[in-house]
């Protein structure tokens, strides 16, 4: 009886060992499954938060103007007898430009000449008369009248003689010549373009509620895609008196230094208006913050010290930020973003809080405040 009790015991314990044994090995199997599911190093590339100088600017789009410019016709019909200019020629005030047929113009005016002549001979010799009553006052009076009459005529004809000749009025730049030589040329018809390109201007738009921050004398500067490396520094030198009440803007125009004459009439530009004094925020790229309709964030990378292989470790932080204005692929922040901050700016999308990161900073987003187009 007693063999058979503590062979049942035994049995008993057998069994109960191994259950439990069992069940412990099934929970370290668990765990070390478990362990094996545990996040991956996600990869991200990163910055530094710093704080720059941000200067508060406006921007607005606008189209060169110039100071002067006007296309060139003949005010009276003619043949184009003789040109003294070439297309892309600077002139100056008064320098001829077409000469039209006027020989018979030109004789018109000399029969005019003499018949003019002729009157004030007649009234000279009458004035004098006059006072030995050997013609009345009367022949004197019609006398001064024929004489203004013809010199009228003649004043008339050289006034129309002079219209065939075609002379820049202001100094500038031509465009290209739009007649030849020997060609009849109706009145009205265009000769070439005049521009002056030195000072021009750049006109602009800008909102209504822009109005307090901006004042004539202010000093801007222009940037066309022409010269991207390059800026032209003015100051705004007129606002309208009207605003739009179809887009409630109101016209701007600012007066541009364009000594070598690369600006012309017709680029279209980018005009930046200093508005205030310079701050400084923390500053980072565009692609740093996520905007959500909840709000802006970024992710910080906590460093927690060591894992147990040794190797930093790494954790990505959420934060939310308050954002200010933008220039080019940058952006202020307000709020949320020290100094120092280690900021991911690529591969947020893989993120949540805790989640172990790596960094590889072999590619990093563009952080241009004035980036450029390129043909690549």
């Amino acid at each position: 009886m007693l063999k058979r009790m503590v062979l049942m015991l035994v049995l008993t314990a057998l069994v109960l060992g191994g259950v439990f044994g069992f069940e412990a090995f099934k929970s370290s199997m668990i765990r070390s499954v478990m362990a094996s599911l545990a996040n991956p190093p996600q990869t991200v590339s990163t910055m530094t938060a710093t704080t720059e100088k941000w200067q508060p600017q406006l921007e607005a789009v606008g189209s060169v103007r110039a100071v002067n410019g006007a296309n060139l016709s003949g005010q009276v019909a003619g043949i184009v007898s003789a040109l003294h200019f070439e297309s892309g020629a600077d002139v100056k005030k008064g320098d001829p430009l077409v000469e039209l047929e006027s020989a018979d113009d030109i004789a018109h005016l000399e029969a005019l000449k003499a018949t003019a002549a002729l009157a004030k001979i007649v009234f000279d010799r009458d004035s004098k008369l006059v006072k030995t009553n050997y013609v009345s006052q009367q022949q004197v009076d019609t006398d001064r009248a024929n004489l203004l009459n013809a010199e009228a005529l003649a004043t008339q004809q050289q006034a129309l003689v002079e219209y065939k000749s075609i002379k820049a009025p202001f100094a500038g730049r031509l465009g290209i010549r739009q007649v030849d030589l020997g060609q009849y040329l109706p009145a009205g018809t265009s000769i070439v373009t005049l521009q002056q390109l030195d000072p021009i201007y750049i006109d602009f738009y800008m909102p209504q509620q822009s109005l307090a921050q901006i004042k004539v004398g202010q000093a801007v500067s222009a940037k066309v895609d022409t010269f991207p490396n390059r800026k032209f520094d003015g100051e705004i030198s007129a606002i309208n008196s009207l605003v739009d009440t179809a887009t409630r803007n109101v016209q701007v125009r600012a007066t541009i230094q364009n000594k070598d004459k690369l600006l012309l009439p017709g680029m279209f530009a980018t005009v930046d208006i200093d508005v205030a004094a310079p701050q400084r925020f923390v500053t980072l790229p565009q692609t740093a913050i996520a905007y959500n309709s909840y709000g802006d964030i970024v992710y910080l990378v906590d460093d927690e010290g060591k894992d147990q292989n040794g190797e930093p470790r790494l954790v990505a932080r959420q934060t939310f930020v308050t954002t200010g204005s933008t220039r080019g692929d940058q952006v202020a922040v307000l709020d949320g973003v020290k100094d120092g901050d280690v900021v991911v700016t690529a591969g947020q999308i893989k993120l949540r809080n805790g989640v172990p990161v790596k960094i590889d900073n072999t590619v990093q987003p563009t952080n241009d405040p004035n980036p450029r187009p390129t043909d690549k």
